[in-house]
């Protein structure tokens, strides 16, 4: 039954985003409406997978998404958390693997709202676009640039190092970062269709300030994300953590 009731989840995510995504194509042309548009396809998808598979959301440390402009470095185990954040902040533009510029409809939609796309393969050129990009998201009016520090999806009960990327895009744009940490690929099993039910917890914690050393920073951001997501993984279904194998996604990655 739960299997059933997760392929019945991707068959609304399939529909809503094409019915959405159509309906919503007049606005995509006005930025702040199309974010609406967005908005309302997220949040529909997140009501679809607590009434379909019973996938809850709990979200703690709200209040500091409120600093803004901001970085937002987030844990990233599945599509959940792109979901959450969507929905959670005034306008964040987030940071993705290029690839998905290519998907029919969700692809252009992320142009539409102001995503950034990286190519993981490019090395320092990648880093310089995405400063550059990053830069002009803030003039058009974005409120985070969302980027996943690990620059891959992350298995649960594992992690990445933390790429360079971040404590660059620190202090080039000279903003605080927002560590974001969540148990979602526990319960959002990816790859595959399958959901466990239960709650997802995200915790947001206070900004680390701008200014701070690179090396002080990624410590700082890695060891609060880190215990956190270790901590809320005990929290959940036994079994579950270390299913998914990790997916290259956003920052590229450099080899130590």
């Amino acid at each position: 039954m739960r299997l059933i009731r997760s392929y019945a989840y991707l068959l609304f995510l399939c529909l809503s985003t094409t019915v959405i995504g159509l309906l919503g194509v007049p606005f995509m042309a006005y930025r702040p409406a199309a974010w609406q548009v967005a908005k309302l396809w997220a949040r529909s998808n997140l009501c679809a997978a607590r009434w379909l598979c019973g996938v809850r959301s709990e979200v703690t440390g709200r209040e500091h998404f409120e600093t803004n402009p901001a970085i937002i470095a987030a844990k990233h185990q599945s599509m959940w958390e792109t979901l959450a954040l969507t929905v959670e902040l005034p306008r964040g533009a987030i940071v993705l693997k290029k690839e998905l510029k290519s998907i029919p409809m969700f692809g252009w939609w992320c142009q539409a709202v102001g995503f950034i796309f990286v190519d993981r393969d490019a090395g320092a050129k990648t880093l310089r676009s995405m400063l550059t990009e990053a830069k002009a998201a803030l003039e058009d009016g974005a409120s985070h640039i969302v980027i996943f520090p690990e620059g891959t999806r992350a298995a649960p009960g594992s992690h990445a190092p933390y790429q360079p990327g971040i404590a660059a895009l620190a202090k080039s744009l000279n903003l605080p970062v927002v560590p974001v940490a969540h148990n979602s690929g526990s319960y959002w099993l990816t790859p595959g269709p399958e959901k466990i039910p239960g709650t997802i917890k995200m915790e947001v914690f206070p900004p680390l300030p701008a200014g701070l050393d690179r090396a002080a920073l990624t410590e700082e951001l890695e060891r609060t994300v880190e215990n956190a997501v270790r901590r809320l993984e005990a929290e959940a279904p036994r079994g579950q953590a270390g299913s998914n194998p990790p997916v290259s996604e956003g920052l590229p990655r450099h080899e130590h």
